[in-house]
């Protein structure tokens, strides 16, 4: 039995993360930091938990086998590396590593980062063989696990990928992707019956589908852009992706390579029919339906994730379980 920790175990994917470890059969759930929590019982703040463990302070403790760092952007830069050092199975849910290019990650992030700190990226139906050899794990974003797993299929390396001309995403997200802090702008009152689009062209998971993808966000073999919108809705998110080819291909020939790509994958599942945000949310799973394709190489993928699972603590879990060599959905049957 393993033991794990989490380090902002506070937040909605902290919460997540409490949740699923609780019920884990090869895990013992043993400390959950968080700082402004410090001194109240889960039990406080989940009730539906009802989880008695305190949330404390970290002080750089590093007792756990295995430590989970669900914090916001730019706080785990100076606490992964000690815990990495110290032998510690490490998965950060934040983005602070990554982006092999440091420039990238300053520009999107607006933060500055060491050279070299990259941890493998943890995305296991597209590298699940690195996943298996690691020991520090960078957790995709949300919205990037959205669309990289819708398109993915298009760029496969044994030469059975199309080549794409660009690709258009429009995402909706959940309240809930933006954290548990208060925010006047993500209020019932400001976004009941609204939506809204924001950093257009400029968020930080560009760069990160692109690396995904084999290209990068400065330098890219194909044109991308990318909508991110809010809506109101607690979790899920739903992406329509727009995909230019340079050749035409019909939709049977696009869903057998997709069928081919994803026989492995079991927290994907391919559907004949249109895929909704209610028909993941809380799951691990992505749903992906090809809506479209004309005769012209222009096609319509719609994805599907909850955002806090799959787009987070499950997807970290996921990959948890793949390091310690278990079965990748143990304790994500939920």
């Amino acid at each position: 039995m393993y033991s794990a920790s989490i380090i902002g175990a506070s937040g909605y994917s902290g919460a997540e993360l409490t949740k699923v470890l609780l019920h884990h059969p090869g895990v013992e759930l043993q400390d959950l930091y968080a700082f402004s929590q410090t001194g109240k019982k889960v039990l406080d703040l989940y009730p539906a938990l009802s989880c008695y463990k305190v949330y404390k302070p970290y002080c750089g403790e590093n007792g756990s086998d295995i430590y989970f760092l669900a914090l916001p952007h730019g706080e785990a830069l100076q606490l992964v590396p000690p815990l990495v050092a110290a032998g510690k199975i490490v998965i950060d849910l934040s983005g602070d590593f990554r982006l092999k290019s440091t420039d990238e990650h300053e520009q999107f992030y607006k933060q500055v980062k060491s050279p070299g700190s990259v941890m493998t990226y943890g995305m296991s139906e597209l590298f699940r063989d690195e996943i298996l050899q690691a020991k520090a794990i960078s957790n995709p974003g949300c919205f990037a696990t959205s669309i990289i797993l819708g398109v993915a299929p298009l760029f496969a390396s044994n030469g059975s990928g199309m080549k794409v001309r660009a690709i258009n995403c429009t995402s909706t997200s959940g309240i809930s992707g933006a954290g548990r802090s208060s925010k006047t702008e993500l209020s019932f009152s400001e976004m009941s019956e609204n939506m809204r689009a924001y950093k257009v062209g400029v968020h930080q998971h560009i760069p990160e589908i692109m690396q995904a993808l084999g290209t990068s966000a400065t330098t890219p073999s194909f044109d991308f852009t990318f909508t991110p919108m809010i809506g109101p809705l607690v979790r899920g998110i739903y992406s329509i992706l727009n995909v230019q080819l340079e050749e035409p291909a019909d939709a049977e020939r696009i869903k057998k390579l997709y069928s081919e790509f994803y026989e492995q994958a079991p927290f994907v599942r391919l559907r004949d029919t249109m895929t909704e945000v209610k028909h993941v949310a809380y799951t691990n799973f992505c749903d992906i339906h090809i809506a479209h394709a004309t005769p012209g190489g222009s096609l319509v993928i719609v994805t599907a994730i909850d955002n806090l699972l799959k787009g987070a603590a499950g997807q970290a879990v996921q990959n948890m379980n793949l390091m310690l060599g278990l079965d990748e959905q143990t304790g994500l049957s939920l």
